[in-house]
């Protein structure tokens, strides 16, 4: 390919393939496997909250810690998040391994909410090119 002309389907660049297992997952699902990622968190701090583990001045922190320790863990065993598992999506490394590192620095990315919204011509967002990841279908 030349760098004047246009992959033929998300991913090619990437050597991935255009559909099934391994190929890039689409917008929507990746946002419906954020959201469920969210609703977990929150339903973990408002048990914690329940039980006096953290008071109610602290919950939109507490969810937001627990969102992104639950998806660091989760990835780095895993290699998806409960969310990317109920749709069938996993997160894989373009190139090399999947630290720990890059993890996390792929999930303060997203929390900032910005950097996902602005996708390249695969639909990968600023967080998964920095991070040299990929969110595909398992």
């Amino acid at each position: 390919m030349t760098p004047e002309s246009r992959p033929t389907y998300p991913g090619e660049t990437l050597g991935l393939p255009e559909s099934g297992p391994g190929s890039l997952a689409p917008m929507g699902r990746r946002l419906a496997a954020l959201l469920i990622d969210w609703l977990i968190s929150y339903g973990l701090a408002a048990l914690a909250l329940g039980f006096g583990v953290i008071s109610i001045e602290v919950l939109p922190t507490a969810v937001l810690v627990i969102w992104f320790l639950l998806g660091a863990v989760a990835v780095r065993l895993f290699g998806f998040t409960p969310g990317q598992l109920v749709l069938g999506l996993g997160v894989v490394p373009v190139d090399g391994r999947l630290g720990i590192g890059r993890i996390s620095v792929r999930g303060l990315l997203i929390g900032l909410v910005i950097p996902p919204l602005f996708t390249d011509w695969d639909g990968r967002g600023i967080h998964d090119r920095v991070t040299h990841t990929a969110v595909v279908r398992r």
